[in-house]
Order: C-alpha cells, then sequence, then structure tokens
C-alpha cells in the first residue's frame, strides 16, 4: 500500500511539473512577442502626406447576405474619408446569385455616388479568363501549378473567390496605367476617417499595412465581450510586433489591409482552396521579403452577440490556421525555422487554455508549499511563483492597453470599468475554456478537408447608433 501511495505521488508531482513548464513556456513566448519590436504608421506620418503623394486605392468589398442596414452604416462610414475623391473607389462584390444584397446594393447606390458593384459570375464564365492567366504567369501561385487541386477552376464559393475575381479584373483595366493598392474589408468594418492617408503614408516605408481591429458592441452581451477580448488581446497588443522589422512570419487580419497592386500579381494573390486567406498570404508575402508594418488607428467592427456565432466564427479561423501552418508552408519556400517561427504565433492561441489548468495548480502548490500541509518540495514552488507572476504581469499589460483602446468606442468612462469589470481573469479563464470548442472543431475540419464554403458570420447592424455619434460629434 505504501509504495502505491509514493507512486502516485510521484505521478501527480511529475505531472505537477509537466503542467507547470508547460504554462512557463506558454507565458514565456507571450513575452517573446511583447520583446520583438514594431512599425508603426505614426499619426506624424499621416499628418506629412500631401495630395500628390497619395496612390490610388482600390476598396473591396466582399458581402454574401447582408443587412441592408449594416452595409449603409458602413458606407456611411466610407463617406468620412478624408481622400481625394478622385484618388479611390469603391468596389462592392456580391455573387450575381445573391439577389437580395445585389439589391440592397443598388438602392444604397443612389444613397452614396461613389460605390460601384462588380457581381460576381460563376466560374465558367469567360471574364475568369483574366483570374487564369494571372495564376498561369506565376509559380507563387503554387496551388494552380501543383497539388491535386491544380488548375481546378471550379473554385469553392466564398470570400476569396470573391476577391480573386475581382482584384484580377480591375487590374486588368490598369494595365499600362498606374499602379494602385489594394484595400479590403468586411461588411461591417467602419474604416477611421484617416484610413486611405494612413494607407499613403505608410505604403513609403513598408509593402503590407495593417489595420487593427477593435469591436464597437464590447458591452452588448457577454458573448460579446469575450469575442471583443480576443480583438483587445491579439490584435490590439500581439499582432504590432509580428512586424518585428521583418524577422518574424506574419498573417493579416483579414479586412483593412493594403497591397501594392503589382505585388499581388507577381505573388499569385489569393489561396483560394483554403478557409480563410489571412495567414496563407501573409506568410506568402513575408517569404518574398515584403514587409509588414502596423495602421494603431483600428477599424471599427462588430462581434458576435452570441457563443454559437463567435464558435463558427472561430472554427473556420483554426481551420485555416492549420491549413496554412501545413504544406503551404513548403509551397511556399520556408526553412524548418523559418516554419517553427511561423507556428509560434498560432501558439498563443493553441494554448490559452492552458491558464485555467495552470493557475489554479499554481495557487493551490504555492498555499501546499508556504502552509506547510504538504509534500510539495521546495523547487516546486518556484514555478508557480514565476507563473502567476507573469501571468500578473502580462494580464496587467492587457488591462492597460484595454483602458486606452476601448476609449475608441466607449461612450463613458463608466462603459470603459464595466468592460474592464466583465473581463476579469475568472472570467476570462472561462473563456479560454470554451475556445477549446471551436479549437477542436476546426481541428476536425482540417483533417477531414472542409470549410470551403463561406460560412457567414451573423452581423447585426450593432455599431449604427456608434457611427452616426462618432461623425455627428467630428
Amino acid at each position: 500500500m505504501d509504495m502505491i501511495l509514493i507512486s502516485g505521488q510521484y505521478a501527480l508531482l511529475t505531472l505537477f511539473f509537466v503542467v507547470q513548464i508547460a504554462y512557463s513556456l506558454s507565458l514565456g513566448l507571450n513575452f517573446f512577442f511583447a520583446s520583438l519590436p514594431t512599425n508603426m504608421v505614426t499619426q506624424a506620418d499621416i499628418d506629412a502626406v500631401t495630395e500628390e503623394e497619395c496612390p490610388f486605392i482600390v476598396l473591396f468589398y466582399p458581402v454574401l447576405r447582408e443587412l441592408e442596414g449594416t452595409m449603409r452604416t458602413t458606407f456611411t462610414s466610407l463617406s468620412q474619408l478624408r481622400y481625394p475623391k478622385h484618388r479611390y473607389k469603391v468596389v462592392a462584390i456580391p455573387n450575381e446569385n445573391d439577389y437580395e444584397t445585389v439589391a440592397s446594393l443598388r438602392r444604397l447606390k443612389q444613397e452614396f455616388s461613389f460605390l460601384e458593384i462588380v457581381e460576381v459570375p460563376p466560374t465558367t464564365h469567360p471574364s475568369w479568363q483574366a483570374v487564369w492567366d494571372g495564376w498561369d504567369s506565376t509559380r507563387k501561385a503554387y496551388w494552380w501549378h501543383e497539388g491535386h487541386r491544380a488548375y481546378n477552376r471550379d473554385l469553392p464559393p466564398k470570400k476569396t473567390r470573391q476577391l480573386v475575381y475581382a482584384f484580377y479584373n480591375v487590374a486588368k483595366k490598369f494595365e499600362g496605367r498606374e499602379d494602385f493598392l489594394v484595400n479590403y474589408i468586411d461588411a461591417d468594418s467602419c474604416p477611421p476617417a484617416d484610413h486611405f492617408l494612413a494607407g499613403a503614408a505608410g505604403m513609403k516605408k513598408y509593402d503590407v499595412l495593417q489595420a487593427q481591429n477593435i469591436a464597437g458592441n464590447l458591452n452588448e452581451s457577454m458573448a460579446a465581450t469575450w469575442h471583443a477580448a480576443d480583438h483587445m488581446s491579439w490584435d490590439g497588443l500581439t499582432y504590432p510586433h509580428l512586424t518585428a522589422n521583418g524577422r518574424q512570419p506574419y498573417w493579416v487580419l483579414g479586412k483593412g489591409l493594403f497591397f501594392r497592386a503589382s505585388d499581388l500579381i507577381e505573388l499569385g494573390g489569393f489561396h483560394p482552396w483554403i478557409t480563410i486567406e489571412d495567414p496563407e498570404v501573409g506568410m506568402r508575402f513575408w517569404t518574398n521579403g515584403r514587409k509588414l508594418g502596423v495602421i494603431e488607428n483600428p477599424l471599427i467592427e462588430e462581434v458576435p452577440s452570441t457563443l454559437m456565432h463567435g464558435i463558427t466564427q472561430r472554427k473556420r479561423w483554426v481551420c485555416g490556421f492549420f491549413q496554412s501552418l501545413t504544406s503551404p508552408l513548403t509551397s511556399m519556400g520556408m526553412t524548418r525555422w523559418q516554419k517553427f517561427r511561423a507556428w509560434l504565433n498560432f501558439l498563443p492561441c493553441l494554448s490559452m487554455s492552458i491558464n485555467t489548468i495552470g493557475i489554479p495548480i499554481g495557487i493551490w502548490a504555492m498555499w501546499q508549499y508556504f502552509s506547510g500541509q504538504g509534500n510539495l518540495p521546495a523547487a516546486a514552488a518556484i514555478f508557480p511563483i514565476l507563473n502567476l507572476s507573469m501571468f500578473s504581469l502580462l494580464l496587467l499589460r492587457l488591462y492597460i492597453s484595454v483602458w486606452t483602446r476601448s476609449k475608441l468606442v466607449a461612450e463613458s468612462v463608466w462603459t470603459r470599468v464595466w468592460y474592464l469589470a466583465r473581463i476579469n481573469p475568472v472570467s476570462l479563464m472561462v473563456w479560454w475554456l470554451i475556445w477549446l470548442i471551436p479549437l477542436y472543431i476546426g481541428l476536425r475540419m482540417y483533417i477531414k478537408d472542409q470549410g470551403l464554403v463561406w460560412e457567414r458570420t451573423v452581423k447585426t447592424n450593432a455599431n449604427e447608433d456608434l457611427i452616426m455619434t462618432q461623425i455627428a460629434a467630428e
């Protein structure tokens, strides 16, 4: 019996060390990202842009079964852009068989004269030849030249297909003229008035620009609060460090970014066979020496107000992460070390749930040691003390960032205080545990080669009042 008890104690002690060491590595990764430099587009850069320095910008607006009110809110925001009117166009790109959205866009065009509409036809239409020709001309579009889907024209019906079609057909019209900047946003994205000016400023120094995102409906429900926290912790705190003066492979965030059209053509545009295009296209640009800059002034978006809608969105993210971080890295030409660095970007997402295990076990271990009621050796106390200290510092850093950034969308100090209260440590640990659901579903989707049909995130025009209030106050 004594031998069984001793064996059990050793097993528990081993498990304790394994969990705490894994937790130390997880927390250490966050400090590693925080140590990387950031390449930011500053307000001084934006203010220095002259009209002569403004490149032509094409903003693509892919939509699918969207509420007319949601699109009107976005167009109202776009109508406030401070940029020469003759130097940009806004192109909505619905599928031609999305009749209700097309009808809504045509009505909205009567309100917003800058709006153009390009309806995306089936891939059998002759106008798709611009895409096939573009992919034929570059081996960087590796999915077109290799693998079991090589030269497959039956592209899956999702946002990427709409972007691919619109980009290559618009680029064809610019042949022999000037290069232009490509920008695209989601149906609910509301860019700040200086968004295009920031693009013009940033492209003087960088090859790819990414604006940060922030949720305008962060207190709408507890689910919205949790979903907004993802953007607070990743977009607003960690993501800028992926710029790293070009040292770290980076992703883009799927909206509010700028590419040069010539670079998109040279590097093959967007990969149509991955659930989300964001991580793959960013890493392909990095592999080919394109440097990333981050625009601090964020787009305002709405996050899902229910847990199920958020899980639907995040399972697609996870599936896309796994798809992008496997065979595409080899096709891009990444070395093993570069692949390892690329995987580091995904590990914070994979390891969030370790917080819910590491913190309680650490607190228990410290209590056992300092109260003298347990048999833990002195070395065992080192890990929980270290981990709890690192966790506290990271949490403090997050709350300071949230307090600063929430001012952009919160009506009052009390609104910001209430949001901070809602993302208290216990609340966050519950959310990190819930994240295991989309992680599991997304992995299963990846294994089964699913996620190729656009399963859109439900939008409810949650930010209409906020945007109208902000515009009225300017």
